[in-house]
């Protein structure tokens, strides 16, 4: 009797989960393996080659531009990622533990998912008239005479960039971190009061430990959406910056497929070697 009902059981269970399976077969495994397929294939400039060629990886690997394109990319999403996290933990903490009512921690809550209602690139274009050469920093630094010419590296910039990546993508840090944080007994930061630590000392030894499963969950969305962006490239740093999204745009662009292809199964591996290293270090699934 016990077995029958343990097959099924097991059967009711791959019931209950293949809805899903079949969705993420679908909508993520097959065009993964799209892609894959893809990448060894042949091209010219007027069709795609079946077929079983290495060449597409030897160009995404040996070229120096692809090394340098890659560089470059992770610099950003390691430059993003320290505002974010700066940024965010800042929020975060401050909502959990300073703002004791709850309907004020929702209503700021949403203040800072109000941008979210609307597009990114909307978002994105609103920073040209205050960034711009004749924009309304540049005017207001001239009136206060704090410079006396325009400052050219605040639009179409790396530094625009990464303004731009910050604004974007610092909610996805302040969520996790914000949800980790609710989570914390406060039992055992009134205990570290009790026993004679400061506030430093309970942030660092009890708040950031304890919410580093958050902080991991964060990174991993602002990395990888970091890592596979082009049109923030594109648009703030008007074609000046490089990155390997922007290089895949162009490849498409150009009707390069297997050649982009190639280059978004490296970037697939590169960022699911970096979501790896974090999951050594951190373990998040408490927080799943």
């Amino acid at each position: 009797m016990q077995p029958n009902m343990k097959v099924s059981g097991a059967r009711a269970s791959y019931l209950q989960a293949s809805p899903l399976a079949v969705i993420l077969g679908v909508f993520l495994l097959i065009p993964i393996a799209t892609i894959v397929v893809v990448s060894f294939w042949d091209y010219n400039e007027y069709e795609l080659i079946p077929g079983f060629v290495l060449q597409n990886y030897v160009d995404a690997l040996g070229s120096a531009v692809t090394w340098h394109t890659y560089l470059a990319t992770i610099r950003f999403a390691v430059i993003v990622w320290t505002f974010t996290l700066g940024i965010g933990f800042t929020v975060a903490y401050y909502l959990a533990f300073h703002v004791r009512s709850t309907l004020w921690q929702m209503l700021l809550f949403q203040l800072c998912a109000i941008p979210f209602l609307t597009s990114n690139i909307i978002r994105m274009i609103s920073w040209i008239p205050f960034l711009g050469r004749n924009g309304i920093i540049n005017q207001a630094l001239q009136n206060l005479h704090i410079t006396d010419q325009p400052l050219e590296f605040l639009l179409f910039s790396d530094f625009s960039v990464v303004l731009a990546f910050v604004h974007l993508y610092t909610l996805f840090m302040v969520v996790p971190i914000f949800n980790t944080l609710m989570r914390i007994d406060r039992r055992l930061i009134e205990a570290a009061r009790d026993a004679g630590a400061g506030a430093w000392s309970i942030l660092i030894d009890i708040i950031i430990p304890l919410a580093l499963p958050g902080i991991a969950i964060g990174t991993i969305f602002v990395v990888t959406l970091v890592m596979g962006d082009f049109i923030t490239v594109r648009l703030m740093s008007g074609g000046q910056s490089a990155s390997v999204g922007l290089m895949m745009a162009n490849e498409i662009a150009l009707l390069q497929y297997p050649a982009a292809a190639a280059h978004a199964v490296v970037l697939l591996l590169t960022v699911l070697m970096m979501v790896w290293a974090i999951l050594r270090v951190v373990d998040i699934r408490r927080e799943l």
